[in-house]
């Protein structure tokens, strides 16, 4: 039976930045899943669009740690990026930097609605846009920490 070689310095970083990424996806899936599930605060659309992109995360991300595969970076940054153009085009909606008229949710849960807000400035898209900005952040230092 054959071991698996030891990661080295770089892939060790690596393994711990993709891992990182995936700690976050992860608070961020059970956060919108207590949301939506315990305080029954149902998604608008654009929070849909924004779960759509950031739950496969918590699976993809994984793939690629066990065996260690930094090509999984292939995969998930995409969905991360337009994960966060989603949850931007929704804090600004929500600011009303973005007329309400430009507003995607016609039926439902109208989007440019503050559902939670804390300390008076907290919001689910904005703690959306500070997820997926660590995802990227972190996804995008294991391309400039590791060996090709």
């Amino acid at each position: 039976m054959t071991q698996s070689p030891a990661l080295t310095g770089s892939e060790s970083t690596a393994w711990m930045l993709i891992f990182g990424a995936w700690l976050v996806a992860a608070v961020s899936m059970l956060g919108a899943l207590f949301f939506g599930e315990i305080m029954h605060l149902p998604p608008c659309v654009l929070c849909w669009y924004q779960r759509i992109c950031m739950f496969p995360l918590v699976l993809i991300l994984p793939a690629g740690l066990f065996p260690f595969d930094r090509k999984v970076i292939r995969c998930a940054l995409p969905l991360a990026v337009i994960g966060w153009l989603f949850a931007v085009f929704h804090m600004l909606l929500i600011a009303g930097v973005i007329p309400e008229s430009i507003k995607p949710c016609t039926q439902g849960v109208p989007c440019s609605e503050k559902v939670i807000e804390w300390f008076g400035f907290v919001t689910i898209p904005l703690l959306s846009v500070a997820a997926f900005s660590a995802i990227i952040a972190l996804l995008v230092l294991t391309c400039y920490r590791s060996d090709p």
